[in-house]
């Protein structure tokens, strides 16, 4: 089996890593100063579960250079599925599968526009990890954890081939029965804290604990909760009430990828997150004032990261 990982960050770093380490022939796909380093010292994970380095098969920028895939983990930011999906076109095989693995509620849907959609199974991981330094990947919370599935919801061959994968691998992989509730479950929890962090600028466990910004959490959430429900998506009535209990068990110290992103200067996910929410409730005619609010204080900052004219 030859499995490619598109974007070595945080989340394709950490899992890729663990999928090359494990002796599975592992090409990734990265860019600039990452790279180079990856290239001249393997890749090097720092992790609260044991530290490793690994030399992948094959670390590019060209995929005219990579061989064709039988597995394709899309570990990019939401913003640059459809990219990814374009570019991974000519290492498809048949029956090559592709597993998006980045936060959002609609990566298969952008996959399925850009690549035939026979290829894609749906998928999200759960971990907290980001790139340290050139070359180095830091996992320092939530044990690791990839859940994907079949969009129709069967249980196939192909998923537990990839099963096999990730066993191999050793990090935490479940098979879900329902895809959708699960990326919409772990979309709910992220959405909810990244904008809100970004925008108060303090940890997940300060959010929770004032009774204000708890609150606005909840509300978040339940918006979030309400376009699901709009769009189909199968949610437990008592999904909110689990998210928030979710979110006050977090390290009190932890903050969201978006959230460092924004804080960073960096380009975000705050359109396919809080920005989708309300773009989603404004076609299903589902209030979303609590992610109006937030999205639009932040989109002013989100447009200076891209350098875009307000």
């Amino acid at each position: 089996m030859h499995i490619v990982i598109v974007g070595i960050g945080g989340v394709g770093g950490y899992f890729g890593g663990k999928i090359s380490y494990s002796g599975q022939k592992t090409t990734m796909i990265a860019r600039g100063k990452h790279l180079e380093a990856i290239q001249k010292n393997g890749l090097q994970v720092k992790s609260v579960n044991g530290d490793f380095v690994t030399h992948p098969y094959l670390v590019t920028d060209d995929m005219s250079k990579v061989e064709k895939a039988d597995l394709i983990l899309i570990c990019t930011k939401s913003w640059q599925v459809k990219e990814a999906g374009l570019l991974i076109k000519p290492i498809l095989k048949e029956d090559t599968i592709v597993i998006p693995l980045q936060n959002g509620a609609d990566n298969a849907g952008k996959l399925c526009a850009a690549i035939t959609a026979k290829h894609v199974v749906g998928g999200l991981c759960k971990i907290y990890s980001k790139i340290e330094a050139p070359g180095r990947i830091s996992h320092f919370g939530h044990p690791p954890e990839v859940v994907f599935g079949e969009l129709d919801k069967k249980d196939t061959q192909r998923v537990q081939k990839v099963k096999e994968i990730f066993d191999k691998a050793g990090f935490e992989s479940t098979i879900s029965k329902d895809i959708q509730v699960d990326v919409w479950s772990k979309f709910m929890f992220i959405a909810t804290v990244s904008g809100l962090g970004a925008l108060t600028r303090v940890t997940i466990g300060e959010m929770y604990e004032h009774a204000g910004t708890r609150e606005i959490l909840r509300q978040t959430a339940l918006e979030i909760y309400n376009v699901a429900i709009a769009k189909g998506v199968a949610l437990p009535r008592d999904i909110v009430d689990r998210i928030m209990m979710f979110i006050s068990k977090q390290s009190y110290e932890a903050t969201a990828s978006m959230q460092r992103d924004i804080l960073e200067g960096r380009p975000s996910e705050l359109e396919n997150f809080n920005g989708f929410i309300v773009k989603e409730g404004e076609k299903l005619d589902v209030l979303t004032p609590v992610n109006s609010f937030i999205y639009n204080c932040l989109a002013p900052v989100e447009a200076k990261a891209r350098k875009l004219i307000i």
